[in-house]
């Protein structure tokens, strides 16, 4: 219980009474969040799946074509994606574009993170590189620019924090739930539960066509050795509640 404090002035009496007030139970039961041991800077969180640790990329398809050192990854060869296919989760990747600039607006320091291999959260060097908005560091592909522009300078490691819920569809295939995406860059908040419109293609506009709840994460290669380290991910849990009649 609670106590509030309540008074009245009268001419020039306070008068004041303490109410005693009952705290109010919802009557939903809840299950004791897991406990989960956050992890030391710079490393996941225990109950992470661990998808890169700097060692290989063994949990990768096409893993092999890039080239691992110093605790990373160069991409090259092609694009990789996950053996082990995902829904609803947190995704931490840590990446930097080279030191060396070369090229202007979509051809420096291109990459991207594809959640489901279909929607993409682009990786650029946008540190004063102009280009489409859309198209930029920290954009949902082809449907909306970050809030601002959180990029580093060239060569430096750079980190997105990606929340994503995939879309859901009925047994016919009928969208009854668009994705959202919520994207920290560097920890400054760059999409803000995003709703996805559909796929993020370069050439065509975003339409949605039924998947299932599950499918790999893919990273890309546009044709530039960019470097990735890190890489981690969490699956988001269904807390069900016992609700009362």
């Amino acid at each position: 219980m609670s106590l509030r404090l309540s008074c009245i002035t009268l001419l020039s009496l306070s008068v004041c009474s303490l109410a005693i007030s009952k705290e109010w139970v919802s009557g939903i039961v809840w299950p004791e969040p897991k406990r989960v041991e956050p992890g030391t800077l710079g490393n996941p969180p225990a109950d992470a799946v661990v998808l890169f640790d700097g060692q290989n990329l063994a949990l990768w398809n096409g893993g092999d074509k890039w080239k691992i050192e110093n605790g990373y990854a160069i991409s090259q060869g092609g694009g990789i994606s996950t053996k082990e296919v995902f829904g609803d989760c947190q995704l931490h990747v840590e990446w930097a574009t080279p030191d060396v600039v070369s090229g202007s607006g979509q051809g420096r320091g291109n990459s991207g993170v594809y959640l489901m291999g279909k929607y993409e959260v682009q990786v650029l060097d946008s540190f004063d590189n102009p280009t489409y908005f859309d198209g930029q560091a920290g954009s949902l592909y082809k449907t909306k620019p970050p809030l601002v522009n959180a990029s580093r300078k060239p060569g430096e490691w750079q980190s997105y924090d990606i929340i994503f819920h995939a879309p859901r569809f009925d047994e016919q295939g009928t969208l009854l739930k668009p994705g959202t995406l919520t994207v920290l860059h560097n920890g400054v908040l760059v999409q803000d539960h995003t709703e996805l419109l559909g796929t993020t293609a370069w050439d065509s506009p975003p339409v949605y066509q039924p998947h299932a709840e599950r499918l790999p994460i893919s990273l890309q290669f546009h044709g530039n050795p960019v470097r990735f380290r890190n890489i981690w991910l969490r699956e988001i849990p269904d807390m069900v509640a016992q609700r009362p009649e």
